[in-house]
């Protein structure tokens, strides 16, 4: 069957191949600007669906992902359905907990749940007259020279729609971006991690969070770690990382609980043995994979963004910003070429590709961090010496993590900045610690100290020592 999606406006038919969060909230990016908009979801209405299929790890909502949210007026319903965290909270092997603040007072990221946000994407995206929901539709081919798209349905039809743009916002594993595969000059790679990750549960204890709920835990254990993030319900969603290897060694419930007794011993109490084991053979490990690609469109047909495009691993906590970053992005482009897609999209290329790859690398590197880098002194020095820098010099010097997270600067030149500054700061380390080295000696070659009263000293000393050791 064919559908004709002709208008009497004719106004452009703009279809939003995705149904998830970056998919949704395109889609109302889309109508508000006044096309006609067709979503596409594989999947059931989630929310009509008695279960979720899937599971993710909690997400991190922060400066760009609220921005994109504020452009369709939701900034205020999402955030107030959010947990703020305003530090890391680092869990040591002794049970010491240490928090590394975010940013200055009053900054913080927000924990979200995956499955209600992209139910209230959705319904947000509904309400627009010129918006229409396809459930239950799965991509199976599409022309880029027509806008012909072929899609599966459930009970085994087929059904074709015709667009003048269409929209891959379909996941890491897209669809949409097959067709780019197909093409010359198409750069494209992933990478899996070695590294997967299992969630568990940390049920509330008499009706409280089991922890501190305004921080985002972790255990760093250096080549793995564990972190929690809390739940509106009380919850906190525990995700373990880990290599597959050190997952596939652990085999029976005795062998879990050993595993945590060694690594995370203070989380055995506020997990519960029994669910900890039941949870940790519900499900097989999952894997992380980091997608990049070059470039985002073909023509003036078609343009990927979101996961479809670029996606990382999770240990930013900018995989769902910069997916909503990338909607304001083009909204911002759109603008500028007056909504003419053959100037859009090319654009909107250029802009977005250096600054996802950036992200992609970044979210790499981070995971070294949280699991490892956190429990290092100069770690911890440096990130003390970031913040009085930015505190007297916020033009100057700010730290990765704020542009990255409190600012839309533009991913690769918050790294190239980072870079620039580490070097400086360093410098400035180094010639500090020789300056007082030349300063200290050669006040000792000025004024050297009488050796008779250094040594009557050194004699004080061990007798009071002695004196506290017999009493």
């Amino acid at each position: 069957m064919e559908r004709s999606t002709s208008r009497q406006s004719r106004k452009k038919v703009v279809a939003v191949v995705g149904g998830g969060l970056v998919g949704a909230l395109n889609a109302c990016f889309f109508a508000k600007r006044g096309f006609d908009v067709e979503l596409f979801e594989s999947r059931e209405d989630i929310r009509r669906a008695k279960i979720v299929k899937g599971r993710s790890i909690n997400l991190a909502l922060s400066h760009r992902g609220r921005q994109a949210l504020k452009y369709v007026g939701l900034e205020e319903k999402i955030v107030a359905k959010g947990i703020p965290m305003h530090a890391r909270m680092i869990h040591s092997l002794n049970g010491k907990q240490s928090p590394i603040p975010y940013g200055r007072k009053g900054q913080y990221i927000l924990s979200v749940d995956r499955a209600n946000l992209n139910k209230e994407l959705l319904t947000a995206a509904e309400t627009y007259p010129n918006t229409k929901m396809n459930f239950d539709h799965k991509l199976q081919d599409w022309n880029a020279e027509t806008g012909l798209m072929t899609f599966a349905r459930l009970d085994g039809s087929k059904e074709q729609v015709k667009a003048d743009l269409i929209v891959g916002c379909d996941g890491a594993f897209s669809a949409v971006r097959k067709q780019f595969l197909r093409r010359s000059r198409f750069d494209y790679s992933q990478t899996y991690i070695p590294h997967g990750y299992m969630e568990l549960t940390m049920l509330p204890i008499n009706g409280e969070f089991a922890m501190k709920p305004n921080y985002l835990h972790i255990w760093p254990r250096n080549t793995f770690m564990m972190i929690a993030l809390p739940n509106l319900d009380k919850t906190f969603t525990c995700t373990l990382f880990m290599p597959f290897e050190d997952f596939e060694k652990i085999t029976t419930g005795d062998e879990v609980i050993e595993f945590f007794q060694k690594y995370f011993p203070d989380t055995i109490p506020l997990i519960g043995a029994d669910t900890l084991q039941r949870d940790y053979f519900r499900l097989p490990a999952q894997a992380m994979v980091s997608v990049k690609c070059n470039p985002y469109h073909i023509g003036d047909a078609c343009v990927l963004m979101g996961d479809a495009a670029h996606a990382v691993v999770p240990f930013y906590g900018q995989g769902m910003n910069a997916g909503f970053e990338d909607c304001i992005v083009f909204d911002e482009i759109m603008d500028q070429f007056n909504e003419d897609f053959s100037a859009v999209l090319p654009e909107y290329t250029r802009v977005r590709v250096p600054d996802d790859h950036a992200i992609a690398d970044l979210a790499m590197y981070n995971y070294i961090e949280m699991r490892a880098h956190v429990n290092s002194k100069w770690f911890l020095f440096r990130k003390y010496v970031d913040n009085i820098l930015y505190f007297f010099m916020p033009k100057t010097i700010i730290p990765l993590y704020t542009m990255v997270t409190f600012t839309r600067t533009r991913y690769h030149e918050a790294v190239k900045r980072w870079h620039w500054q580490n070097k400086v700061i360093n410098r400035g380390l180094l010639l500090s610690a020789v300056g007082a080295v030349l300063g200290g000696s050669y006040l000792l070659i000025k004024n050297p100290p009488d050796i008779n009263k250094l040594i009557v000293s050194a004699e004080k000393m061990w007798d009071r020592l002695v004196a506290l050791r017999t009493l």
